[in-house]
């Protein structure tokens, strides 16, 4: 590509995933001036600013655009040399992948395990909620994601999964500390009993609770921050506070009476897509084959659009 120097641009890319000039250095075995004077070439050819000087140095928002196109690039080269015999020494193929962590602890990880490993493919997970996932997509940090968006990013595709189905729930003796008058009578109540909540940025119990009071109310304002999504359910059931929980977690709880549901017959539906590069791998290709069969299979199908629903809603809460 003429305009765009590929040792440049691989350049580029080595300083920002070693995080430093003298890194890249080493690892390019060229000086570390060397490293700069290609970089601010590159730079001085688009006529932008890619990287911010920073300790690790960080790309800007136009390095973002010419990172990713790097990577891809690498992903095609490596493709191209397996497909012409030349990939004896290449080692696994590997796939950065972005999921949020209900998905990780629910129907991913057995997704992953569907995934031929001829030749093998050594999966990068990177954990983010389902709300900022196209985030790593749009610095080129991973190839595909699990996402709440149906946005896709610049040069992306994306495809619906399906919904991932959350329940109102708490132990029984929350309930009978904190709405003695039954789970149903105080469902509308739940913003003045303490919360469980992923992160500071999770906001699906506010959504929920906003949702039945028809009100702007949040949640809690005793908010246990309990950032995993097993220690999450955990929480709920040692009576810490009411939370969202997935539908697959819930239900064995809430069979064995560890859990009562609050608000039975309104719960919460996020819906998933797969975010992933305009890229002929066929690696990513099988993944995403794999991912979507199985999430047919654990999620709950996306209902129809009717003729009169008019224009979609705003995009789902962060969750996580």
């Amino acid at each position: 590509m003429e305009d765009l120097p590929l040792d440049q641009v691989r350049t580029l890319l080595a300083v920002v995933d070693e995080g430093t000039f003298d890194a890249a250095a080493a690892l390019l075995h060229v000086t570390p001036s060397a490293v700069s004077q290609r970089v601010k070439a590159l730079e001085q050819r688009t006529g932008r600013v890619l990287l911010m000087r920073s300790k690790p140095v960080r790309p800007t928002e136009s390095g973002e655009v010419v990172i990713r196109f790097a990577r891809q690039l690498a992903r095609l080269e490596r493709d191209a040399r397996a497909e012409l015999g030349m990939a004896d020494d290449l080692g696994p193929v590997r796939l950065p992948l972005a999921v949020n962590a209900d998905s990780l602890a629910t129907w991913f990880l057995p997704a992953l395990t569907r995934v031929p490993q001829e030749p093998p493919i050594c999966f990068e997970l990177h954990r983010e909620d389902e709300g900022h996932t196209t985030a790593l997509l749009r610095e080129g940090q991973v190839m595909a994601a699990v996402t709440s968006s149906p946005d896709p990013v610049a040069g992306c595709s994306v495809r619906a999964l399906g919904l991932a189905r959350y329940l109102p729930v708490a132990s029984p003796a929350f309930v009978a500390r904190r709405l003695p008058g039954g789970a149903r009578s105080e469902a509308r109540r739940l913003w003045e009993a303490p919360v469980i909540v992923f992160d500071r940025r999770d906001e699906l119990q506010d959504a929920y609770v906003r949702m039945l009071s028809g009100g702007a109310a949040g949640a809690g304002s005793v908010r246990h921050l309990v950032p995993t999504s097993e220690g999450f359910r955990d929480a709920v059931v040692a009576g810490l506070g009411w939370g969202l929980v997935p539908e697959p977690q819930a239900e064995p709880l809430l069979r064995s009476g560890a859990l009562v549901e609050l608000a039975s017959g309104r719960p919460l539906d996020v819906p998933l897509y797969w975010q992933q590069w305009k890229l002929d791998s066929p690696a990513l290709a099988t993944v995403a084959r794999v991912v979507a069969e199985v999430a047919l299979e654990e999620l709950r199908p996306v209902p129809p659009a009717r003729p009169d629903a008019g224009p979609p809603r705003s995009a789902p809460p962060t969750g996580r």
